[in-house]
């Protein structure tokens, strides 16, 4: 675990750009840790925003002016670039502390490093689960961090307790290696799952239990937008090498299965 994220935290007013279902889910667990949020979002969440005691602005200047610690990404991959490129950062009343949660990493370093003011704290991270995974609390629930520009050290291990409280296993990695792991794993899964639903797998009275895990992972990775399984193709550039890896093992298990059968076919033929 890094030093930052055992030392000091205080109480931080962190505001939520992207008020969608993930934005919300970790909202509740900031709030419940005595932090103050802000949000502003294209969708009206002001109701949801008030019951849960949470300052939402339809306009993104009131929202840069609330003087947040922390300005927390959580848009979509695909809408990122767009979005930050809009913000009006004229409206910052001081240097301020970015960080984003999206499902990949070195898109959103390069944008930030692109866009936002020089005197800007960037921060990626990935936590590795969502409400579905996270419903019974996040110990032991994977967070993945790099540390791409901090001068305020204070602000940086403050949000990282948020999660390291919480008892996530805390990981600190490159942008670049955490790309290249999930397409492997995040990527992977969500095709495959993609995959058996395009095949309209169902349960049957003969199930077995791997069969059932099948299920599951359809039923899992369907749930999550079909926005969300693009950007991680589109903005992951491991994604593509991965694909045509599937591709091509398919090719080879199928090529295996057609030789053990002309090897059959051959064997009954000169029984005949």
């Amino acid at each position: 675990m890094s030093s930052s994220t055992s030392s000091s935290s205080r109480p931080l007013k962190i505001g939520i750009i992207g008020f969608g279902p993930f934005g919300q889910f970790l909202s509740k667990t900031m709030i419940k840790q005595g932090h103050t949020i802000t949000a502003t979002s294209r969708s009206d969440h002001s109701q949801l925003c008030s019951h849960l005691g949470i300052s939402f602005y339809r306009e993104i200047d009131g929202f840069l002016e609330a003087e947040n610690d922390v300005v927390m990404l959580s848009t979509s991959i695909l809408s990122l670039s767009e979005v930050v490129k809009s913000i009006p950062f004229r409206r910052l009343k001081r240097p301020t502390f970015f960080v984003d949660v999206l499902s990949v990493k070195e898109h959103p370093k390069q944008v930030l490093l692109q866009v936002l003011p020089p005197d800007s704290d960037i921060l990626c991270t990935h936590p590795m689960f969502g409400p579905e995974s996270g419903r019974d609390g996040w110990k032991d629930l994977t967070f993945v961090y790099d540390r791409v520009r901090i001068r305020d050290e204070v602000v940086c291990s403050s949000f990282l307790q948020i999660f390291g409280s919480e008892g996530c296993k805390m990981l600190e990695m490159s942008c670049e290696e955490h790309d290249k792991l999930a397409a492997r794993s995040q990527f992977l899964t969500h095709t495959i799952g993609r995959t058996l639903s395009e095949m309209a797998i169902e349960s049957t009275s003969i199930d077995t239990k791997n069969f059932q895990r099948l299920v599951k992972l359809k039923e899992s990775t369907t749930r999550d937008s079909f926005e969300l399984f693009s950007g991680l193709f589109i903005h992951n550039r491991f994604a593509k090498q991965e694909l045509k890896n599937l591709e091509v093992a398919l090719e080879k298990v199928k090529q295996k299965l057609q030789d053990r059968m002309n090897e059959e076919l051959d064997l009954s033929g000169s029984h005949v």
